[in-house]
């Protein structure tokens, strides 16, 4: 397995492409393949940690991927490293012209750069593909740019893909991502409430850096650590809106017709079909005949999506 490294550790001389690569999606992997076939080289991605603009401008940025979801993704795709950039004030300040000499032809040993067409970087992003042109023309160092990949929708972004996971089209994310979306948790102590009335669930902690579907209810597969077995299950993705409305979101976990003590254990999370949005029941009686009615809206998804 690739690992997460810092600028030191790098394997040198490489081949490199640089950007967020949130999402890995097809616009991603036409710019990864051009690094790949440059294969005399140590093919490489470098990222910059945190985005810049939780720096800059002190936003939330949440991820499709966090840096450890993309390694498998990446590996498969031919790259062997992934590199780490800090991102600080200080870097911030770096004109394009040091950063592409410092960084990227120094201390990275860069033979081969690739971006994409619109890439920006550098002090107030000041610099674009021009700017590494004019850089390097006396280097033996190659610039590859890939072009702006569309579709009928337009342009092909994380962003698309993130307003279609707010909106729970997971069928449209996942023709984008060219995947399934998922995302991981550990199992947590929670109120017990689910097994009390016939519903056992698992409570999840999620990294809060990474970004979630829109709330409700979902048919999910369900993978428990260590473990390649797909599980059928139901999800809930929000507030408890009968058990107590004043309580945070939560992500819940019901496994169906398996009776497994899931605490301490990480679980991988695939959304695959909205069931429903939250409602707010008269009493507990009411939840229980819902979720029971969810699970059979469930299983019928999944009677025609085998895993």
């Amino acid at each position: 397995m690739i690992s997460l490294i810092s600028p030191s550790e790098v394997k040198n001389p490489t081949s490199i492409a640089i950007g967020s690569f949130d999402g890995l999606h097809a616009g991603h992997r036409k710019l990864i393949k051009s690094v790949v076939e440059e294969n005399q080289y140590a093919p490489t991605i470098a990222s910059f940690w945190p985005h810049p603009r939780e720096i800059l401008y002190k936003e939330t940025r949440l991820r499709l991927d966090l840096p450890y979801e993309k390694l498998p993704i990446l590996e498969d795709l031919g790259i062997e490293q992934l590199v780490l950039i800090p991102f600080d004030e200080e870097l911030s300040k770096l004109s394009a012209e040091i950063f592409i000499k410092d960084i990227l032809i120094n201390q990275l040993q860069a033979k081969n750069i690739s971006v994409g067409a619109n890439f920006k970087f550098g002090f107030r992003r000041s610099g674009d593909i021009n700017t590494i042109k004019n850089t390097i023309k006396d280097t033996d160092v190659k610039l590859k740019i890939s072009p702006i990949l569309e579709d009928k929708e337009g342009r092909i972004s994380s962003s698309r893909i993130r307003s279609l996971l707010e909106k729970s089209d997971l069928k449209n994310a996942f023709k984008m991502l060219n995947r399934p979306y998922s995302f991981n948790g550990k199992v947590v102590k929670g109120k017990g409430i689910g097994k009390s009335i016939g519903w056992p669930t698992a409570n999840l902690e999620i990294d809060g850096r990474k970004f979630l579907p829109g709330k409700g209810v979902y048919a999910a597969w369900t993978t428990i650590e260590n473990s390649k077995q797909k599980i059928a299950s139901i999800m809930n993705l929000g507030p408890q809106p009968t058990i107590n409305p004043l309580l945070p979101s939560a992500v819940e976990v019901h496994l169906i017709n398996k009776d497994i003590d899931l605490y301490g254990l990480n679980l991988s999370v695939e959304p695959l079909e909205k069931l429903r949005s939250q409602i707010q029941f008269n009493n507990i009686d009411q939840l229980s005949n819902q979720i029971k009615e969810d699970r059979d809206n469930a299983i019928k998804i999944f009677k025609t999506n085998k895993k």
